[in-house]
């Protein structure tokens, strides 16, 4: 009777997978349906971008602008989409980027992504000021947990590097520093709905989230979202509003050269570091000995006026790309794009906003649905440009119109 059982169970599981994919064959499907099923006021936090949103459009508009030269008449039968990064082999080239206050989009979003990155065998980037603890995230997915790391500079980096020793201790796979938040950013759609530290619950909010009934639960389920990461540097109770508000205070700025030399001597693993569009400033981390590089204008989030992710990558893949492991965030919206990122010379691709938008949409499904709905793109596209493996994306005939000469 148990296998009977086992076997309906795995019947209606293909059956929801199948379902899932006719309705939401694509990203913007998925983000189509989160702003349905979550408060406006915390859809617009993970969908919004600093100032006029130009550099968020100018990351799509990017990828719009490359094109590929398909290649037929390949034999294409056993398509790999294995990578190697920093000695370990990964299932694909893309893996999940970090993301603050991930719980606010819904309850459990930060573990149920980590669950199916360590089962799908893509990298997890844990963000410093996530709504999930370096600890937990490490349990949840071991192999696979990258940790992000912002800057706090009070008492000669204390929390800095209180945050390197528990990630080291709990067994965090690769340091990826951020050196993209210089300072902070001016983003109208949080103003208008007033996220901010301390956070109020006035009218307006409030009947978005009576018009969120199943996100409204989740959050009566699980409590109230916090930076988990901050908690234990806080005297007495740790609540959203005082985790935060120590991030508000604390984490200024960006890494300055020295500060990442001397977090480059006390972490052994790998070092790889996020937020990089300048050349020059790719040079000096090479230089410094930094394993990786992530290029990344961090979604659009920050500065308004930086080139798009793609545009850049050439650039720097150039001037660095022999000797470190480049990488690309920002923009990423489906295999295709991955597959120009690859031909651009990045080793292996991050994205944000369409993992949240998977989870605002499907809950607990939305991690499975858009792995799935990446890793079979990126086949798809694959069989087009005639390679079978992430190695053979040198050989992609592409056009990239807009590309910076630095």
């Amino acid at each position: 009777m148990a296998e009977i059982g086992a076997a309906s169970q795995n019947k209606q599981d293909a059956a929801k997978i199948a379902r899932l994919r006719r309705r939401f064959p694509t990203v913007a499907l998925l983000r189509k349906r989160a702003r349905m099923r979550v408060p406006r006021f915390a859809f617009d936090f993970v969908d919004g971008a600093a100032n006029d949103e130009i550099c968020r459009q100018r990351n799509a508009d990017a990828f719009a602008s490359v094109e590929i030269l398909p290649h037929y008449c390949v034999e294409t039968k056993g398509v790999s989409t294995e990578v190697e990064l920093f000695g370990r082999k990964y299932a694909a080239p893309f893996g999940i980027s970090p993301m603050g206050s991930g719980g606010l989009m819904w309850p459990k979003a930060e573990q149920m992504l980590a669950r199916e990155a360590q089962r799908r065998n893509i990298p997890y980037i844990l963000a410093t000021p996530a709504s999930a603890s370096i600890e937990e995230i490490a349990k949840i997915a071991p192999d696979v947990f990258w940790f992000q790391l912002y800057r706090f500079a009070d008492n000669d980096h204390a929390i800095t590097y209180d945050l390197v020793r528990r990630a080291e201790e709990a067994g965090a796979q690769v340091l990826v520093p951020t050196i993209d938040s210089a300072g902070k950013s001016k983003r109208p759609r949080d103003i208008r709905w007033g996220v901010k530290v301390p956070f109020r619950i006035g009218p307006m909010v409030a009947a978005q989230i009576a018009a969120a009934p199943f996100w409204a639960m989740g959050f009566l389920k699980h409590g109230q979202p916090r930076t988990e990461n901050l908690a234990k540097y806080i005297e007495g109770y740790a609540t959203r509003d005082n985790t935060g508000e120590l991030m508000r205070v604390n984490s200024t700025g960006s890494h300055t050269f020295d500060e990442l030399a001397r977090l480059r001597d006390r972490w052994k693993k790998p070092f790889v570091v996020k937020g990089v569009l300048h050349p020059a400033d790719a040079e000096r981390l090479v230089a410094l000995g930094v394993d990786g590089l992530i290029v990344s204008n961090h979604g659009g989030r920050h500065f308004d006026g930086a080139p798009a992710s793609l545009d850049i990558l050439p650039a720097i893949v150039s001037a660095v790309g022999s000797r470190t492991t480049v990488m690309l965030d920002s923009g990423i919206r489906g295999g295709l794009d991955i597959v120009k990122a690859l031909a651009l010379g990045a080793k292996c691709t991050f994205a944000g906003r369409p993992y949240l938008y998977a989870v605002g949409a499907l809950g607990e499904d939305g991690p499975r649905h858009i792995i799935d709905l990446f890793a079979d793109e990126l086949k798809i596209e694959f069989q087009h440009v005639g390679i079978r493996s992430v190695a053979e994306a040198s050989n992609i005939t592409v056009r990239q119109t807009r590309a910076w000469r630095v």
